[in-house]
């Protein structure tokens, strides 16, 4: 089942459920969907495009988490958790620590990289090995410790 069609039954249960705060959430994503569409003037999106939508909201909302505790205001950070919380229950599983390093030596010895000078080929190779299950900021800062 594609990931858009999983959007549209969990937006239907939630709707059947009454649980407002989740029809909330799911509305978000789906109008997301909506907007991207629109802008690769498509009919549906991939599965990959799907999760790279779902990473960037994630990431909107942990942006939103931080600034709502920093201002101390506690009832929007709790929102905002919970849509994140929605939101993550679309995302592959996430690699663990062990298999991200493994598979970022395999990466460094396929491309041959020898320096920091290689790092951008590595990482590229990397996001795109994981399909979504690996945030740019860990591949990034574990391939800078595995280069010499």
């Amino acid at each position: 089942m594609s990931l858009q069609i999983r959007l549209n039954a969990e937006l239907k249960t939630a709707m059947l459920a009454k649980d407002a705060e989740r029809v909330g959430a799911l509305r978000l994503l789906k109008s997301a969907i909506g907007y991207l569409l629109i802008e690769k003037k498509a009919e549906s999106l991939s599965d990959a495009d799907f999760v790279s939508l779902v990473q960037k909201e994630v990431k909107k909302r942990q942006d939103a988490i931080e600034q709502y505790d920093l201002a101390g205001r506690t009832e929007s950070s709790a929102k905002e958790k919970f849509e994140r919380a929605v939101l993550e229950g679309f995302l592959p599983k996430p690699l663990a620590p062990e298999e991200l390093e493994a598979l970022v030596n395999a990466t460094i010895t396929e491309l041959g990289a020898t320096s920091k000078k290689d790092m951008g080929g590595v990482i590229k190779a990397v996001q795109t090995k994981a399909a979504g299950r690996a945030d740019g900021k860990s591949i990034s800062s574990l391939v800078g410790k595995l280069l010499p």
